[in-house]
């Protein structure tokens, strides 16, 4: 179906992006030219002006406009949608080509690439990885040469409204054919998302927590180690070596015993958090928010300012997984997204600081979405306390209430 993707973003809107005034080369937009195996990058300084960026793209050169989702409210909804789905940042660009033309090298990525033809169409060449250790890679490849490549294992050509999936690892080259122009976004996610990525995180602070707790791991090493150990010993035949890589398995088995795998969890959550588009108010969610809430300035003042939560007034999270309680060593810290900018980390991590007492009321809520529940519930010690947290809460747009709240 050509038209299963209309709306999502068009060449219209990238003209639309430009005119903004808002796209800057480097920053938010890629000029690229790939000719007789040579990827070039044509960047000017400055702001992308649609005279420049539209003289660029008769010249043959491709544009790879990054981050829609920083001037498209349809593709941040779509991906704001995708990122609670996988649990993942999930990322966006677009790549406008001219007919006949390539603008990038062959290469393999370090991202789940989900490829949407919107317009026109493109020749792929997609390749298995060569060997195993471009499986699944934590990173990007360089720019490859065709010497480099075997056969595809995939050539296809995509028109609107086709996808093509491919996972990290795996090498592709898309081209223009010589009549049409091509459109299409490359959805992307799970980048540096994998097993070994959570070890990183786990493993040191386990050794740091049986460092503090378990006297064996503070025990000094064998005076004479470095004379019977390292590489230029590693065929020697002598038991201490045997003892010495015995100590070193043991330790190492130990270390699970230590390791804080919730709190590691958490540390990634809050990653993640920072990563994350602000999420999308549907009009029943923006009417139940601050964001709705009537407060403006009229005949001459500000009126319909203040906002009355009561211990009757019912309230939930705004969205599954858009904040998360942490334990850290300076204290208890909510981190959330609903003030995040829809430009990739233009902000610094959104987090509130949270009296240890008001730990147990964050876990309530947190535990309690998707259902409402009133403010007297919430397991503070006072009435005060309650309605306090709750209007915190609601002023931060994490919490939205059942109805309206009604103007006194």
């Amino acid at each position: 179906d050509p038209s299963y993707y209309a709306g999502l973003f068009s060449t219209a809107d990238f003209d639309s992006a430009l005119r903004s005034g808002e796209v800057h080369f480097g920053t938010h937009l890629d000029v690229t030219s790939y000719a007789e195996g040579v990827r070039e990058t044509h960047n000017p300084s400055g702001r992308a002006l649609p005279a420049v960026v539209w003289d660029f793209y008769q010249n043959e050169c491709s544009l790879r406009l990054l981050c829609p989702q920083t001037f498209s409210p349809t593709v941040w909804h779509f991906l704001s949608i995708l990122q609670e789905h996988f649990g993942s940042m999930v990322g966006a660009n677009t790549y406008l080509t001219p007919p006949g033309t390539q603008g990038f090298a062959p290469h393999y990525d370090d991202i789940e690439a989900f490829v949407l033809q919107l317009e026109g169409k493109k020749h792929w060449r997609v390749y298995s990885p060569r060997r195993d250790a471009e499986v699944l890679p934590q990173f990007s490849s360089p720019n490859l040469t065709q010497a480099e490549l075997g056969e595809p294992m995939l050539e296809t050509v995509l028109e609107a409204g086709d996808l093509l999936y491919f996972p990290r690892g795996f090498i592709h080259q898309g081209k223009c054919l010589p009549d049409a122009h091509s459109l299409h976004i490359t959805v992307s996610s799970y980048q540096r998302n994998s097993w070994g990525d959570f070890l990183e995180k786990l493993l040191p602070a386990a050794l740091h927590m049986a460092l503090e707790e378990d006297v064996e791991y503070r025990q000094g090493l064998p005076m004479d180690y470095l004379r019977y150990m390292g590489v230029a010993n590693s065929d020697a035949a002598d038991t201490r070596r045997a003892a010495f890589v015995e100590k070193v398995q043991s330790l190492i088995k130990k270390l699970i015993d230590y390791a804080p795998i919730d709190a590691a969890v958490d540390q990634r959550a809050k990653s993640f958090l920072h990563d994350c588009l602000p999420p999308v108010l549907t009009p029943s969610e923006k009417a139940r928010s601050v964001y709705g809430f009537p407060a403006r300035w009229q005949d001459g003042g500000p009126c319909h300012v203040d906002i009355v939560i009561t211990k009757d007034t019912e309230v939930r999270l705004l969205r599954h997984g858009i904040a998360r309680l942490c334990n850290e060593e300076g204290g208890v810290m909510l981190y959330y997204t609903t003030e995040n900018s829809r430009e990739y980390h233009k902000e610094e991590p959104k987090f509130l600081e949270i009296d240890p007492e008001f730990t147990d009321s964050i876990e309530f809520l947190l535990s309690s979405y998707p259902n409402h529940v009133s403010v007297d519930t919430l397991p503070c010690e006072t009435s005060e306390d309650k309605i306090s947290l709750a209007t915190l809460l609601f002023e931060k747009g994490i919490l939205t209430t059942k109805k309206p709240l009604l103007q006194v």
